[in-house]
Parts: C-alpha cells; structure tokens; sequence
C-alpha cells in the first residue's frame, strides 16, 4: 500500500514558476513509476510528466516540454515538478500517481489529493 501526498499548488502570474512535491509513504521501495498529472473543469485528465524511478528517465507531455521538470529525492520517496514559464492554461488541479510496474502502461494504481494550480493572466 502507498499514501501519496502533494504540496506545493498556489496561484502565480503568467510567467511565473511553482515548484510541487510529492510525499510517498508506505511500500515505496517497490515502486518503478510516478507521474504527474493535471484535470482543469470539463476537460480530461492529461499526463504531464512520468519517470522511471530506477533509471530516473522522464517523459513529458508535449504541451509542458521545456518548461516543466520532474525529479526524485536521492531516497526516491519525494517526487518534485517544477513548473516554470507557467501559461494561464496551465491552471488546474494536479495530481501525484504511483505504480509498481513500468512506465510503459499509464495503469497507476496510487494517487494523491492533488493539489490546485493557478495561472493568470
């Protein structure tokens, strides 16, 4: 069993950057992937970002490339996305996930609160 927790969400200007932490507790040592994800109202749930917690290789949407980082603690138990340049389109509800498998399949079986984000104009 893991217990995702984020933090980090506020409101920024255009431009701006925000930095989110991810907190795993529990059977962590056995997971191989977490991501990030993001819901704004009426829309769909996107992937941001994901990384391969063994190889610490990351992907990531095509709309955030360039301006958003993932990365893990040295302990692989805190999980970061910093987010800069950030676009009012960017404002959302983000979400922390977790899987024992790989990367490969987006099948997450943990995830967090989340945490809003807010962009304006």
């Amino acid at each position: 069993q893991v217990r995702l927790m984020e933090s980090g969400g506020g409101s920024v200007q255009a431009g701006g950057s925000l930095r989110l932490s991810c907190a795993a507790f529990g059977d962590t040592y056995s997971i191989y992937c977490m991501g990030w994800f993001r819901q704004a109202p009426g829309k769909e749930r996107e992937e941001v970002a994901t990384i391969d917690t063994i190889s610490s290789s990351a992907y990531y949407g095509d709309s955030v490339k360039g301006r958003f980082t993932t990365s893990q603690d040295g302990a692989k138990t805190t999980l970061y996305l910093q987010m800069n340049s950030l676009k009012p389109e960017d404002t959302a509800m983000y979400y922390c996930a977790a899987k024992y498998g790989s990367c490969r399949n987006l099948d997450f079986r943990y995830w967090g609160q989340g945490t809003q984000v807010t962009v304006s104009s």
